[in-house]
């Protein structure tokens, strides 16, 4: 059964007069884990808190972000939210992403500098990077580098990660010497991965631009190199250019960096997001109307957090609850049942399968069935993003 980390009951949050949380319930089952990271002052932790209201601390001086904020955050689905409409379960559960908010980085991190070793090895335990980076302007919030270039603070990061990686790889070699006395050929591929992975560090470039094949990865799999992390990127601007940033010449230059390595960039305002995530659901879809937006920076950020991680959703349906359950792209029908309980997968039948449109399409699930879009699905069918499920199994 998959383990819960977090558990609600009867959670009311209010705002002076206005409630914003009324009565609620929350499950959250382990998950997967992205690091929000960036240099001081970028906006990570007023980011964290929109997204999470979990009220990190955050202010203008360097390193007011010590220990990481970690935050559970629903994955919006509308598809989610039709089945509970359908359905009229007495529950609904979203999937969830787990956010952590680490502190800011500065040159000679890997040296130690500022809280460069802390920042490391926690970033080294999650699973994708979030990096935010400051391309607004504001004399009154302090950037530890004195002016706003968004590709430099990038490039600061990228050397501190590269240095730590090259540290890394360098341990692993001093190893493999003693391995290759063996006469282990395998010692021998992974020297040479060693040795290509180390000429581009040493030349500022990231492990996961390296252009490794899959068998050369797997070699790294243990080494868990912090350039080999997958990577989007935030660009916190001011209220008035979310909605059109084209103007933003920081903006302009970090999606051309970014669109080298096919890497997403997500345009927020971490001040109007955390103000927006104050406000009650109408208030809120108002003010975004105003603006010019159709959703908040902070849905699109979970929802490209998600893809990063390679994820997708399955849902199930009933009247005790409506449910989206994460699993790694191309999971197969067995170990997708073993998400909801290990029995299932254990004593797995088969899955009975409707594709969440043509449950729209046709009503019900029972309209589907008559058209024949209601299909039995054995163990080697592979899950689809938006499939409804009914699992088969006996134990």
């Amino acid at each position: 059964m998959s383990k819960n980390v977090l558990s609600v009951e009867n959670v009311t949050m209010q705002f002076g007069g206005v409630v914003a949380v009324d009565n609620l319930n929350l499950e959250v089952n382990e998950g997967e884990i992205v690091a929000l990271i960036g240099a001081n002052g970028a906006g990570k932790s007023t980011l964290f808190n929109a997204i999470t209201n979990a009220g990190a601390e955050s202010a203008n001086y360097p390193f007011c972000t010590i220990e990481p904020n970690v935050g559970v955050v629903a994955v919006p689905d509308a598809r989610l939210d039709y089945l509970a409409e359908m359905y009229q379960p007495k529950k609904k559960t979203p999937a969830v992403i787990e956010f952590v908010d680490i502190a800011g980085l500065v040159k000679g991190a890997s040296k130690g500098e500022g809280l460069g070793n802390k920042f490391l090895s926690h970033i080294r335990e999650v699973d994708a990077v979030a990096e935010v980076v400051r391309c607004f302007e504001d004399g009154n919030i302090t950037h530890v580098e004195g002016s706003i270039d968004p590709l430099r603070d990038i490039d600061i990061i990228n050397t501190e990660l590269c240095l730590a990686d090259m540290e890394t790889v360098e341990k692993r070699q001093e190893r493999l010497v003693k391995l290759a006395k063996t006469g282990d050929k395998k010692v021998k591929l992974e020297q040479a991965v060693m040795e290509k992975v180390m000429a581009g560090l040493s030349d500022g470039v990231l492990a996961r631009r390296l252009g490794l094949t899959e068998e050369e990865q797997e070699f790294l799999g243990e080494l868990h190199l912090l350039t080999m992390k997958p990577v989007l990127y935030i660009t916190n601007v001011a209220e008035g250019e979310v909605a059109d940033p084209s103007g933003n010449e920081h903006v302009q230059a970090v999606k051309k960096y970014a669109a080298e390595e096919n890497a997403e960039v997500i345009v927020v305002s971490a001040k109007m997001e955390s103000e927006v995530a104050e406000l009650p659901e109408e208030e809120a879809k108002e003010y975004l109307e105003m603006a010019g937006l159709e959703e908040t920076g902070l849905d699109r950020l979970i929802k490209a957090g998600f893809k990063l991680l390679g994820l997708m959703t399955f849902l199930t349906a009933g009247e005790m609850e409506s449910r989206a359950w994460t699993i790694k792209l191309n999971t197969k029908a067995p170990q997708a049942a073993g998400k909801i309980h290990t029995d299932f997968e254990r004593g797995f039948i088969r899955a009975e399968i409707v594709s969440f449109d043509d449950l729209v399409a046709c009503g019900s699930k029972a309209a589907a069935r008559e058209k024949g879009l209601v299909r039995l699905e054995g163990k080697d069918y592979v899950m689809q993003d938006g499939d409804v499920v009914e699992f088969r199994f006996n134990v």
